[in-house]
């Protein structure tokens, strides 16, 4: 549905919706006073007049006019509250008994509600009566009322606060409407010039926040959060494909030179097949490299999978053992400090590679006969693993850059393509883990805090 363009703003919508609610609200509430403050009287007056008037009609039939006549000059002298009114009229028109100077000289309906001008004692007033209008037999015309003048004020009163109400909601329900929608769009247009210049290609564009803490101003910070998030994933693809070219270069080099050589090796069976696995080797490596950045990207952009219960204590002494050969080599100590029935939910393949690439990178750096320490602890709200080497450490300025991808810190002279710790980081947020780098003094710290 669209909507006419005075009505597109959703601000202006919910206000008129209000307004009819409010407006119906006091309706409501008016005509609940006015049922209990004057259509149940009324019924009451009524009932008490019908009452009046069937003893008088008994009277009447019992006893005959004259003895009529004195009952109603009683009901005057002994009535209590409302007062009453009565007329006796004869069947010629002659007024036989009445207390009011004038009365409904002709009426086809047997309840009226009549407005006197004055009392038979020539008092100048006013007052509203309801009135049962009898015929008698002979023709007389018995006409019975009580005095309502205090309820026709109050519905009178009614009426004029509903329309008064009425007028007074729609005149500032308009009014806070249009300084509602005006506020509203201020704020609106404020995200809009935001998005508008990020769609420009601006991503450092920012939505001003209004100082407030309102529900904009949190909306404005969780865009703000998203935008900063998008500037650095944008930033980082970028950085990545500056690194891939980068680090392209140097092993498409080696194996263009490797396929030169293997080409100018003639028929040497063992230059030829030194040349090939040269460059089956070079070939590898970049397999590898492009497995490990499809893997990250994956973590990154992927559906989280539902995982499982991993039982993180035999996966931590499983890796252990495959990187035990390569710190005896390196004549490196691998202690372990692991709790018994570890466990945490998540992808355990994804989880063992992440402890692989942190025992890895610990086996790395640090020096021959060195030590690597490998802990596994529980935490009240979870489990802590923790990876220590006792090599160059990380300097701290450098511990968030070494976690992006192809980076290596200065001076790093080891192996590889510097995405281990990248992967790192991609499976601990994919499992919603807390990923720190400390110093070991000397040496690097690296803990892994997952939740239960």
């Amino acid at each position: 549905m669209t909507w006419p363009k005075p009505l597109r703003s959703l601000t202006l919508r919910l206000t008129l919706v209000y307004m009819a609610l409010f407006c119906a609200s006091v309706g409501i509430m008016l005509a609940v006073t006015y049922v209990g403050g004057v259509w149940r009287p009324l019924r009451q007056v009524e009932a008490a007049v019908t009452r009046e008037s069937d003893a008088l009609v008994a009277v009447y039939r019992a006893r005959g006019r004259d003895a009529l006549i004195r009952a109603l000059e009683r009901r005057l002298v002994t009535a209590r509250g409302r007062l009453p009114y009565h007329v006796l009229i004869a069947p010629g028109g002659a007024v036989v008994a009445s207390n009011l100077v004038d009365w409904p000289k002709v009426s086809g309906r047997e309840w009226l509600r009549y407005e006197f001008g004055t009392y038979a004692t020539g008092a100048e007033e006013e007052h509203e009566a309801v009135i049962r209008d009898v015929a008698l037999p002979g023709g007389y015309r018995l006409l019975v009322g009580l005095d309502t003048e205090d309820l026709d004020e109050r519905e009178d009163m009614i009426f004029e606060a509903l329309s008064w109400g009425a007028g007074m909601s729609l005149a500032l329900g308009l009014l806070g409407g249009l300084v509602m929608t005006f506020a509203v769009n201020q704020r609106l247009d404020r995200i809009n010039r935001a998005a508008r210049a990020v769609i420009a290609g601006d991503l450092s564009g920012r939505v001003a926040l209004h100082g407030s803490g309102d529900d904009f101003d949190q909306l404005s910070a969780t865009l703000n959060e998203m935008l900063a998030r998008i500037e650095g994933l944008v930033a980082s693809i970028s950085r990545v494909s500056d690194n891939i070219a980068h680090e392209l270069r140097t092993p498409l080099t080696r194996l263009r030179a490797e396929l030169e050589e293997l080409a100018d090796a003639g028929d040497d069976p063992a230059e030829v097949a030194a040349r090939t696995g040269a460059a089956l080797e070079e070939a590898e490596r970049l397999q590898s490299m492009f497995e490990a950045l499809l893997r990250i990207a994956r973590l990154q952009s992927g559906p989280r999978d539902k995982g499982a219960w991993v039982d993180l204590s035999a996966l931590l002494e499983d890796a252990v053992e495959l990187h035990r050969p390569a710190a005896e080599d390196r004549g490196q100590g691998l202690i372990t400090r692991i709790a018994p029935d570890l466990v945490i939910h998540g992808d355990r393949d994804l989880i063992f590679q992440m402890v692989s690439n942190l025992l890895d990178n610990a086996v790395k750096f640090a020096p021959p006969g060195g030590v690597v320490r490998l802990d596994g602890q529980p935490l009240a709200d979870g489990v802590q693993v923790t990876v220590v080497d006792n090599g160059p450490g990380v300097p701290e300025a450098e511990r968030g850059r070494v976690l992006e991808r192809f980076y290596r810190g200065p001076g790093s002279g080891a192996a590889g393509f510097g995405l281990g710790l990248s992967l790192v980081a991609a499976a601990a947020e994919r499992h919603e883990a807390e990923l720190r780098l400390e110093d070991a003094a000397p040496g690097l710290r690296v803990v892994v805090r997952f939740r239960t």
